[in-house]
Order: C-alpha cells, then sequence, then structure tokens
C-alpha cells in the first residue's frame, strides 16, 4: 500500500514583485521530506527571496506558501516564530554575532528558545561543535576565524536545534578549496545524521549536484526544471544544458536588452 507523504515546503502559483519588478510568476516548488533539496540558478533570478518567503520574512503577492504544514502568510508573529523554532538557517555570509565567542554563538538559539539548564547546553553546544571539527575553537571569537571556520560555526548553530528544516543561503560562496570540501561534505552529513531536510541555495554547479538529492533549476521567474541530479546532467532543456555547463551561448544572452548598436552609434546629437 502506497502512503501519501506530503512535502515540508508547497509553493503554490506564487506571484512575488519587488516594486514594479517581476521576481516570480505562478511558480510552484515543492520540496521532499528528508534529505537535500538544492535550488539553483543565475544570480538575481530569485534564489535568496525564496528563502525569505519561507522562512516567512515575505509574503507573496498572491499563492500559497506551506512549510511544516502550516501556511506561512497567515500565521501572527507568535505562530511564525514557534514555525521558525523547528528551522535552523545558515546565512550566506556566517552572520555570527560578532561580540560572542564561538562557544557563545552556537549556544545562543538554545538560550533564547529553551528552559534547559546552562549544564546541558554546554554539552550540547560541545557535540554540536565536535560534528564541524571546532570544538578546539570554542572559545575564539568571530574576528579569529577564517571564512571557512565561519561557515563550519554558522553551521553548527543552524543545527543546535536538531531541526526539522535548514535553509542555507550560498553556503559555498568564497571559500577555498579546502574549506567548499568541508562544507559540503558536513552539509551531507549532517542532514543524514539528523534525518532532516535541507534546502540549499547555490549557483555553484558541481557541489550543488554533489550532495543533492533533487534538483530545482530557476530561471526567468519560474521553475524551468526540476529532477534528480542524473536527470538534470542528461536533460537535452537547452535552459538547463547552459547553466550546467557554463555555455556563454544559449537562452540567456549575453547582451542586455539594448536599441539598434549601429543606430545608437551612428546616432547624430
Amino acid at each position: 500500500m502506497s502512503v501519501n507523504i506530503q512535502p515540508i515546503v508547497s509553493i503554490e502559483r506564487v506571484n512575488f514583485f519587488f516594486g514594479q519588478k517581476n521576481i516570480y510568476t505562478n511558480i510552484t516548488i515543492e520540496v521532499p521530506l528528508q534529505g537535500v533539496s538544492v535550488i539553483m540558478g543565475p544570480s538575481g533570478c530569485g534564489k535568496s527571496t525564496l528563502l525569505n518567503l519561507i522562512s516567512g520574512r515575505l509574503k507573496p503577492a498572491s499563492g500559497r506558501v506551506s512549510v511544516l504544514g502550516r501556511e506561512v502568510d497567515r500565521l501572527n508573529e507568535s505562530q511564525l516564530f514557534d514555525m521558525r523554532r523547528r528551522m535552523g538557517m545558515m546565512f550566506q555570509s556566517s552572520a555570527l554575532l560578532t561580540d560572542l565567542s564561538v562557544f557563545d554563538n552556537v549556544a545562543f538559539p538554545l538560550r533564547e528558545n529553551t528552559d534547559l539548564p546552562e549544564r546541558l547546553i554546554r554539552k550540547l553546544v560541545l557535540m554540536k561543535l565536535e560534528q564541524v571539527g571546532l570544538r578546539g575553537a570554542q572559545d575564539l571569537m568571530p574576528s579569529e576565524l577564517s571564512g571557512g571556520m565561519s561557515r563550519r560555526v554558522a553551521l553548527a548553530r543552524a543545527t543546535a536545534m536538531d531541526p526539522e528544516l535548514v535553509l542555507f543561503d550560498e553556503p559555498f560562496t568564497g571559500l577555498d578549496p579546502i574549506s567548499l570540501g568541508v562544507i559540503t561534505k558536513l552539509v551531507r552529513e549532517l542532514t543524514d545524521a539528523l534525518n532532516t531536510t535541507s534546502i540549499v541555495v547555490t549557483h555553484d554547479v558541481e557541489e550543488g549536484l554533489s550532495i543533492a538529492d533533487h534538483v530545482f533549476l530557476l530561471g526567468g521567474g519560474a521553475v524551468l526544471a526540476s529532477g534528480t541530479p542524473s536527470e538534470m546532467l542528461e536533460s537535452s532543456q537547452p535552459e538547463v544544458r547552459q547553466f550546467l555547463h557554463g555555455l556563454p551561448d544559449g537562452p540567456v544572452p549575453f547582451h542586455y536588452p539594448a536599441d539598434d548598436y549601429r543606430g545608437q552609434i551612428l546616432e547624430r546629437h
């Protein structure tokens, strides 16, 4: 007997605008429960906006955004915070609190959202730091960390509450090859160890495909394609091939729309 498993995130026919600029047009995405879903697309296509809609920081102009079984834009402030307690977020810039040590950064969500005794919080924080290989750095300040170390601390903080859903905003950007390999490995391993769902927003094709169970490719305000990494790589769809293989020529043009070049050059003022 088949079991109907509801998606952990459901975005149905959503339209969204920044001012007069249309970001999404009737976009529909269903993120399956558990595993790693990767959202890809060129810069400016609205990948990070999608995370803000999921977390409730932004509301759609129309359509429906459901997360963890709740329709996000209908939640009041208290309900929204309750939902967010079941989620973790790793920001692109790590967003560590600069006046707190590594230990206190990871402890912050536990202290803010639980009544656990400090003795138990200490054990949980040390466990999280051990998972990302930074237990020995617990007393360092953010200013003493490398970029890769900052990302690992941010990852430990994002998973401190053992969330059901973790959002990653461009976790691979700006890292050296070693740090990149470490973060990629940790995202996959922690998702499996926590038996959680991770949504990773990235434009890094190789890293994204290496950890993904499912991939969504965005462009032009819509989902251009979705599927497993192997299905995406085997796609003959021009938009998919251009993005995944970094082709300079294809549906995404080199030139921004403009008036006739010859006419502009030769016109008299």
